[in-house]
């Protein structure tokens, strides 16, 4: 490719380092094309031209950029992973949507895959979406999915946001639920709009980031159960406490009295002793 720019001066030098400066080059990197020659004034005030001249280089043609095929690499990619993971026939099935695709994978034992809550599934999917949008300003959505997890997830997510509102309502309380990543929480964030008199918000940094739902009026004061009223002296669990009331009064003091004194009578074991003891005859 070359690259060439065209200058006017009173001198061939003078021209040709102007065309040079256009180039943004010094003049020992371009070739020079002398165009005109320049011609004196006819008495030094009539007639008379600059020189022209032309300054050129040439540089390499740049390489010819790859064609980036992000579902390609991003299915290659998965199945160099779950090769080394000890599951080389996985089929990966493809279905493009409108700004990404969709990926499936089929076969025996990919239970694991899923892992706790679908955690495993989820770091597969981050790891294939950066293979996927490895080139810069490039943006592809990738979604990965095992046995119809992601609906059946899905599903168990929004009974759950729903009850979870329902009971917010109820009781007036505010209820945390697990961390969950940010894609589940929008669906619970969504379930829970459905239910008259609650919302809910993010609360928690980064793998902590959770959903509490509450009423939408904030929490409503408890009633105590206790209509009595409160008793200092009364524990949480129910119970007095001694440190709180003092120490406990002394009970009154009975006489005491010494009881009357026992006959003993034949022990069973004395072998001489009569069976019915002494025998009294009445007169």
């Amino acid at each position: 490719m070359i690259r060439e720019a065209i200058a006017k001066g009173d001198t061939v030098e003078a021209a040709f380092t102007n065309a040079c400066r256009e180039l943004g080059v010094e003049t020992t990197e371009a070739e020079c094309e002398i165009l005109e020659m320049p011609t004196k004034k006819t008495l030094g005030i009539f007639g008379g031209s600059p020189a022209k001249v032309r300054a050129f280089i040439e540089e390499p043609e740049p390489p010819a950029q790859e064609e980036h095929d992000p579902i390609g690499e991003a299915t290659e990619y998965l199945k160099n992973v779950l090769a080394a993971m000890g599951l080389p026939q996985v089929q990966i099935s493809v279905k493009e949507e409108e700004t990404g695709a969709a990926l499936t994978l089929s076969g025996d034992d990919l239970g694991f895959i899923i892992g706790h809550r679908g955690e495993t599934l989820d770091a597969l999917q981050y790891l294939a979406s950066l293979v996927a949008n490895h080139v810069e300003g490039a943006y592809f959505r990738l979604t990965l999915d095992v046995g119809n997890y992601r609906e059946k997830r899905k599903e168990t997510l929004e009974a759950l946001g729903r009850k979870m509102a329902y009971r917010a309502v109820k009781s007036g309380r505010n209820s945390s639920l697990e961390p969950m990543n940010p894609y589940e929480r929008r669906i619970i964030h969504t379930a829970v709009q459905t239910v008259e008199g609650a919302k809910s918000w993010s609360e928690g940094e980064d793998m902590g980031r959770h959903v509490v739902i509450g009423p939408e009026g904030g929490e409503r004061p408890q009633r105590r159960n206790d209509r009595r009223g409160p008793n200092p002296n009364r524990r949480g669990n129910g119970h007095y406490d001694r440190d709180r009331r003092g120490p406990r009064p002394p009970r009154p003091s009975q006489p005491r009295t010494n009881p009357a004194p026992r006959t003993e009578g034949p022990k069973s074991d004395d072998p001489g002793a009569p069976i019915y003891g002494k025998i009294e005859v009445k007169k």
